[in-house]
C-alpha cells in the first residue's frame, strides 16, 4: 500500500497536536508527515501546483491527488482506526460550509493555541515517518 502524506503547519501547536493524534491512531502506519515549511513539504506543494506560501491548510497527498482543508481532514479521519472513519459522514455538508468553519479555526489557531519558534522534532521511533 502506498503511503499517504499529511502536510501540516510545523510551527502551529494545534497542527502538531493533531498530527500526534493521528500518529497514535494510525496503527497500520499508512501516513507519512511533512511540515509545509520543510524542503519536502515545499517540493510537494510545487508538484501539486499549490502555493508554497499558503500555510493555512492541512493537505493530504493520497493516490497522487492533493486534498485540502476540511476534505483533507475528513480523508485522514477515514483512514484512522476505531470509530474515527464515522466522521466521514460530514462529507455531505457542502464544502462552502465545511471550509468556512475550517478557515475560521485556521485564521485563529495561533491566537487560540499558540505557535512554536521551530517545527516539531519527531521521536526516534517516528523519525522514519517524517519527511524533511
Amino acid at each position: 500500500m502506498k503511503k499517504q502524506i499529511i502536510l501540516f503547519d510545523g510551527v502551529c501547536n494545534l497542527c502538531n497536536t493533531s498530527v500526534q493524534f493521528v500518529v497514535q491512531r494510525d496503527s497500520s502506519a499508512k501516513f507519512n508527515y511533512a511540515a509545509l515549511q520543510s524542503g519536502e513539504g515545499q517540493k510537494l506543494l510545487e508538484e501539486h501546483d499549490l502555493p508554497v506560501s499558503d500555510l493555512y491548510s492541512i493537505i493530504l497527498i493520497k493516490d497522487g491527488k492533493a486534498y485540502q482543508r476540511s476534505r483533507a481532514a475528513l480523508e485522514v479521519a477515514k483512514g484512522l482506526g476505531g470509530l474515527w472513519p464515522l466522521l466521514y459522514v460530514f462529507i455531505i455538508v457542502p464544502p462552502i460550509i465545511r471550509n468556512g468553519i475550517y478557515n475560521w479555526i485556521s485564521r485563529n489557531r495561533y491566537r487560540w493555541f499558540g505557535k512554536k519558534n521551530e517545527c516539531m522534532i519527531p521521536t526516534p521511533e517516528l523519525k522514519s515517518r517524517f519527511l524533511s
